[in-house]
């Protein structure tokens, strides 16, 4: 990765990437470290792709990179979304126990003091 930067009129930065031997330079307002470290994740899926391929051809590894990363993005997201509904439905059962713990708290508070 190169990581040169400068800074444009805007307050955007170039920064100059190298993914699969082609320099790129990427306009960003953000983190170089970011962009430097998402072009260093690019350039080894196509690596990993091309050597468990017999492709030269850098725009069909490209492609197939681009298709294992969107697949990576897709699981994750996946897993994230079974995770939020897990614990939607853990939240929602504590605060119905809370709830009926409140409601009963009067009628028999006994039942709920911690013995010593």
């Amino acid at each position: 990765m190169l990581g040169t930067d400068q800074k444009s009129e805007s307050g955007e930065q170039l920064v100059q990437v190298e993914i699969y031997n082609q320099t790129y330079s990427i306009r960003s307002d953000g983190d170089n470290s970011y962009i430097l470290g998402l072009a260093e994740y690019v350039d080894q899926k196509m690596r990993e792709i091309a050597s468990g391929t017999m492709t030269v051809d850098s725009l069909k590894v490209a492609i197939l990179a681009s298709l294992h990363i969107a697949d990576e993005l897709h699981r994750m997201n996946s897993n994230h979304a079974q995770s939020d509904a897990q614990l939607a439905s853990r939240s929602a059962e504590c605060t119905e126990l809370l709830d009926r713990v409140i409601k009963h708290r009067d009628i028999a508070p006994q039942e709920f003091e911690v013995e010593q």
